[in-house]
């Protein structure tokens, strides 16, 4: 829902009703993973997406019809062998739907999210979807206070608590209560859906890789810094609008930057004088991925240089290094590219193979998953929650 909050808080801001239809569940090949939204607005506005195109027509309609009689509805909808022009999932999956409208007098909330999103701070929508509660009930969790209320104060309370905790881990899914909040039931389904702060991708070297590298990191939702200790290099208009852009040496950047189990290294400085004591850092510290441009030879020589220089094997095991997926790029957007799909790969656990050689689901369960995908604590997007 995050690529589709800016319009939602302008129809909000202006009092416009809207129909929110948001992925609550999902199981096998499912199209879109739990937080997936699309919406109906004024005038029959259209945004976001919730099956990549199988069931957005039904959906449009049933948006519409929330909207008219002011109650939200819980709609499934999977593959039907009867009728292969009906409405369904191509792919053979399943998604359940919560789609419930939003105004300010029936969701006093959702203002509260629009504005941490916008603003980068952390917050849990938890909306009720079935069972003894009023379904379409929504709370909005941050750190330090709540607004809205599911109905019933023991359910906000244990609501909030598990909320809290679920953004801790910037984690997406179902959680089952009793009516007042009582954890050894589950007659009341509540999805959580969380919005953390976009993880974070610090390039180093400021060439014209690194403008390719940061384009394509912003368009995956990262917040984007480019360091060089060339001011020369390390200018605003060579890069993208919205990326930050640091004259410093990188290792001294670094160590004054916080990162954690979500953040991105892009070493593309070439460079032994930069790279060496930049990736002395990055190796000791908190990150997803650590990627250094070079020649096979080139990552030799950096490998033999950070052994002297006293790093172990298992931290000379996080390189990635040569940079990038096997693609035969050569043009600094097609090394883009090839650098993503590592990252992609890695966080999901993919193969890199083509699909066309590889068997069973395109989209199997995430690293650490099992059974229906849905269910709260598993893997999110990073920032994204992810759609």
């Amino acid at each position: 829902m995050r690529d589709i909050l800016p319009v939602l808080g302008r129809w909000y801001a202006a009092g416009l009703p809207f129909g929110l239809a948001t992925v609550v569940e999902v199981s096998r090949s499912a199209p879109r993973d739990p937080g997936a939204a699309m919406a109906v607005g004024p005038d029959e506005e259209v945004v976001g997406s919730v099956s990549g195109g199988c069931v957005e027509g039904a959906v449009f309609e049933l948006a519409q019809d929330v909207v008219a009689s002011g109650e939200a509805r819980l709609e499934t909808f999977g593959y039907s062998d009867e009728d292969a022009f009906g409405v369904g999932l191509t792919c053979g999956g399943e998604i359940t739907l919560l789609v419930r409208p939003v105004t300010p007098e029936l969701d006093p909330s959702f203002g509260t999210v629009v504005d941490c999103v916008a603003a980068g701070e952390p917050v849990t929508l938890a909306t009720v979807t079935d069972g003894p509660a009023p379904r379409g009930a929504a709370l909005a969790v941050r750190p330090d206070r709540v607004s809205g209320t599911l109905g019933a104060d023991g359910l906000d309370a244990a609501v909030t608590a598990d909320a809290r905790g679920e953004l801790a881990l910037g984690a997406t899914g179902l959680r089952h209560y009793g009516p007042r909040g009582q954890r050894r039931e589950d007659s009341v389904s509540v999805f959580l859906q969380s919005f953390a702060p976009p993880p974070r991708m610090l390039v180093f070297g400021a060439i014209d890789y690194a403008a390719a590298v940061a384009r394509i990191g912003d368009f995956l939702g990262y917040r984007v810094t480019v360091c060089d200790a060339r001011p020369v290099f390390a200018t605003p208009r060579r890069f993208p609008e919205g990326v930050e852009v640091v004259a410093e040496w990188p290792h001294r950047y670094l160590r004054d930057t916080d990162t954690d189990e979500r953040t991105v290294v892009c070493v593309l400085t070439h460079d032994p004088k930069f790279d060496v004591p930049l990736l002395q850092e990055a190796l000791r510290r908190p990150a997803a991925y650590i990627g250094a441009m070079g020649s096979r030879r080139t990552h030799a020589d950096r490998a033999k240089r950070l052994a002297e220089a006293g790093l172990t094997e298992r931290e000379l095991s996080r390189l990635r290094s040569p940079v990038g997926l096997d693609l035969g790029a050569r043009t600094p957007e097609e090394v883009a590219v090839s650098v993503a799909a590592e990252i992609v790969a890695l966080r999901w656990g993919g193969s890199g193979a083509p699909l066309t050689a590889t068997e069973g689901a395109v989209h199997p369960p995430r690293p650490g998953e099992s059974g229906p995908r849905g269910v709260a604590g598993g893997p999110s997007a990073p920032g994204r929650d992810h759609r």
